[in-house]
């Protein structure tokens, strides 16, 4: 279970550094990526949620990049 959460923490800085990459607020990627601002918030926050594939496919179209790219984290 605590190898699960590391990889939830690890999108999660991976999730806000590529949107401050990209110059987008939390408000701005929600909008594009039609999810919501609150979630987005919970992705990045200390605590994260874990994303449904769902989510994950929008976040990774937003960024205009594949699925296995957006959860690469090496």
């Amino acid at each position: 279970m605590r190898d699960d959460y590391a990889v939830v923490r690890k999108f999660s800085k991976k999730l806000r550094e590529l949107r401050k990459k990209n110059g987008l607020t939390q408000e701005k990627l929600a909008e594009i990526a039609d999810i919501s601002y609150k979630n987005i918030q919970y992705l990045e926050s200390k605590n994260p949620t874990c994303p449904s594939l769902i989510t994950l496919n929008k976040l990774a179209k937003a960024f205009k990049i594949t699925l296995p790219k957006l959860l690469d984290f090496k």
